[in-house]
This record gives C-alpha cells, sequence and structure tokens, in this order.
C-alpha cells in the first residue's frame, strides 16, 4: 500500500474525527466530486494534517511524484495602467507615468533576442493596459515574435486585457481571440481573475472586466481548441465561501470546456498597495488553500504554486499539499510580485538548484513545456560541470522613462 493510501486510512478509521470531514474524506478516496458546501467546510473545519493528506492523496494518484518546472522569460511592456485595482503593487495610473515604463516594439522584440542562445520554451507577456497597447500592436508582436524565433511559445495577456483591446476595436471576444490566435498567441495565463463575486470585486478591482467577462474570455479560447490557465487572489477580504464560489465557476467552465490546465492560487501581498492595512495571512493559510483547490478541482489537471512569490521553502512544503507544478522560472523577470514584497525580491535559480529544491522534497522533478510535454526527466540526470553553473538570465534596467540604461 502506498504512504498516501495508507495515511488517508487512518483518517477514514478514526472514530474521533467530524463526520462531515469523514464524509469527504470518504468521497475523495472514491473519487466523487465534493460539493459547494463541503468545500466551505473544508475552509472552516479542516485542519492542516488532513487536508494535506486529502490533497496528496489526490496529487499522487494524478501525478505520483513528478513535479513539473519549465524555462521561460517575461516581457512586461508596462507597469502604467488605466485601471485602479486596490491590491496591486506594480501598475502606476497615468497620471504617475514618471514612477513607470513603456516599452516600445524594438524594445519588447531586443528582450526575446536576449534569450536567443539560451534553451527556453516560453515567453510570457503581461502587464498594464495602455490605449497604445491595441489589437494592432499586439497582433504586431506575437506576429513578430513567431518570425523570429517559431518554436517559442506565445503565453501573453489577461482577460482584463483583451476585455479592453476588443472593445476599444469594437469586436466581440469570439473574433478577438480567433484573430489573436492567427496572429501567433498560443495559450493565455491565469492573470486578472482575482475573486469572481461581485460583492469582492466590485471593491478590489471595480473598473476591469467582470468575473462573468473573464470566463466568457476563457471559453471562447478553449472554443478555438487551445488551453489556458486559471489564478484567484485569496487572503485579503474575501470570506472563504467567496473562495469556494470563485472555484465554483472555474469548475464548471471547465466541465464545458476542459481547456484549463492549471490553477495558480496567489496570496494577496500588502506592501505600498491601497490595501496594506489587510494582514497578510500566514503559511498555514497558503498550505491550506493549496490543499482545498487540489480537493475541490477535481477536473483541473495541475495546481501551482509559484516559488518566486511565496519563498522556496513554501514552494517545497506545498509540494505535499496538493502542488505539483512549480513554475521554475530560472530568472523570474517579472516585477509584479517583487513589488508587493514577495519573499523572492530578485529570484534566480539555476536548474541544478531548482532540481535539488524538488528533490529534497521527495519528489520528481521533470522539466516540461507550457502544454505539459516533457522536454527532460531530471530523476536520475548527472549534471556535468557546465549545467551546474548558474543560468541566470538578466532584463534591461530601465530608467523612469523606460529607456534601455
Amino acid at each position: 500500500m502506498d504512504t498516501s493510501q495508507h495515511a488517508l486510512n487512518v483518517i477514514l478509521s478514526d472514530s474521533s474525527i467530524d463526520p462531515e470531514l469523514k464524509r469527504i474524506a470518504e468521497k475523495v478516496e472514491a473519487g466523487e466530486r465534493i460539493s459547494f458546501d463541503e468545500g466551505v467546510i473544508l475552509f472552516e473545519k479542516g485542519e492542516l494534517g488532513y487536508l494535506g493528506i486529502l490533497a496528496n492523496h489526490v496529487r499522487e494518484k494524478l501525478h505520483g511524484h513528478k513535479t513539473y518546472f519549465n524555462r521561460n522569460f517575461h516581457i512586461e511592456p508596462t507597469n502604467l495602467c488605466v485601471y485602479d485595482c486596490k491590491f496591486c503593487s506594480y501598475s502606476r495610473l497615468i497620471k504617475e507615468r514618471s514612477e513607470g515604463w513603456e516599452l516600445t516594439m524594438d524594445e519588447m522584440m531586443n528582450i526575446v533576442k536576449k534569450y536567443d542562445d539560451q534553451p527556453v520554451t516560453e515567453v510570457h507577456i503581461v502587464g498594464g493596459v495602455l490605449p497604445q497597447y491595441d489589437m494592432r500592436f499586439y497582433s504586431d508582436l506575437f506576429s513578430n515574435i513567431k518570425k523570429h524565433r517559431p518554436e517559442l511559445h506565445v503565453k501573453a495577456l489577461t482577460p482584463v486585457e483583451y476585455h479592453y483591446i476588443f472593445k476599444k476595436a469594437k469586436l466581440d471576444y469570439a473574433t478577438g481571440m480567433r484573430m489573436m490566435k492567427e496572429a501567433g498567441l498560443e495559450s493565455m495565463p491565469g492573470g486578472g481573475a482575482e475573486i469572481f463575486h461581485p460583492e469582492i470585486r466590485d471593491q478590489i478591482a471595480k473598473d476591469k472586466c467582470t468575473g462573468e467577462q473573464w470566463l466568457q474570455i476563457h471559453e471562447e479560447w478553449h472554443k478555438l481548441g487551445q488551453r489556458s490557465n486559471a489564478t484567484m487572489l485569496y487572503g485579503h477580504i474575501e470570506k472563504f465561501w467567496h473562495r469556494v464560489d470563485h472555484m465554483e465557476q472555474l469548475r464548471q467552465l471547465q466541465d464545458r470546456t476542459g481547456g484549463f490546465q492549471t490553477f495558480i492560487p496567489l496570496k494577496f501581498r500588502n506592501k505600498d498597495n491601497q490595501m496594506s492595512a489587510v494582514d497578510e495571512v500566514s503559511v498555514i493559510e497558503d498550505l491550506r488553500n493549496y490543499a482545498i483547490s487540489r480537493i475541490y478541482l477535481d477536473n483541473f489537471d495541475h495546481i501551482k504554486a509559484y516559488w518566486a512569490m511565496i519563498s522556496r521553502s513554501t514552494a517545497q512544503l506545498s509540494l505535499n499539499f496538493g502542488v505539483d507544478d512549480i513554475d521554475g522560472t530560472l530568472d523570474d523577470t517579472t516585477k509584479i510580485y517583487s513589488m508587493a514584497g514577495a519573499e523572492e525580491q530578485n529570484p534566480a535559480m539555476s536548474t541544478k538548484e531548482l532540481v535539488q529544491l524538488i528533490k529534497d522534497a521527495g519528489r520528481h522533478p521533470i522539466e516540461r513545456d507550457t502544454l505539459y510535454n516533457v522536454i527532460t526527466d531530471f530523476k536520475d540526470h548527472i549534471f556535468d560541470e557546465e549545467e551546474a553553473k548558474p543560468q541566470f538570465y538578466k532584463l534591461p534596467v530601465l530608467n523612469s522613462t523606460g529607456a534601455e540604461i
């Protein structure tokens, strides 16, 4: 009997356990879907050890000990934005232009070219929303990237950006997403989801696309046979049932389309934003949230934790609470989390360090591409001297006007 099944059996045979929690454990063992109310019960009553046993059972049933990472780099066109999300430490309103950057097409392509001799497989493009970054601009950017490096996977923009772009271009979602696919877009990241329920969304991100619109744009993308990710911003002013409501809407869309690959819970960070008075949740709550996400989202293949956002040690712990992907960007060039106070302010790991981090957690490291095809299985890999050297990739430094210095 494997260890995860043995641990689950201990719960099932424990006569002192809460009857509602035992019933949920029985459903998890049987592979049955838990209900909305049972999801809330997990948040309200589930202790860390109990949740970890259930989530790890699901994780190992799906993936065994396999833990995925990929090699990508980020392009962030601008941190200026027409929206004023209360939780955001990254963006600056247009009136604060002196504190931001705006990259040109040439500057973005120069970033792509800096990685020409590196074994990256994906470019991740996301940033603020500005009028000049319109349909034509992004169509040209995607096309230019694919012309320059056809094998590089373009994962770009969230529904927040697409909603604005399509509205400005007077395009419906279906037409807009089809045109983006034709330009070279290959998948969508999961950002901008925050919390779907308007009771919370209207307080923290009132101006941008609604939860319903976010889901509609992903649905149109899935109808084209394409894949995307999903996120949830947790640990601020939401209640537990808001988290379950959020996951329930994702689960229902996934039932219809099957287009989501990965769910990524994103921890609210309170540094330098309009919600600084809101305390951050503990690491224990982070792990509980990962575990419940794995249990509830039974139709999602993967649960991801960003090691650069939650720290290397917490990322290792998360691998025992339902997580099977830690992103693994060797140089996480995004500033979104570091500006919000993430533990990793200058995140970079060599391949060897990342593989060792996964192995030290008792897991099996696999480098993947964006669509989870295996590139390198590092289970028994022996690093030579060249591979063991840190492979840190750095973006150009920008001054306050956005010019490279």
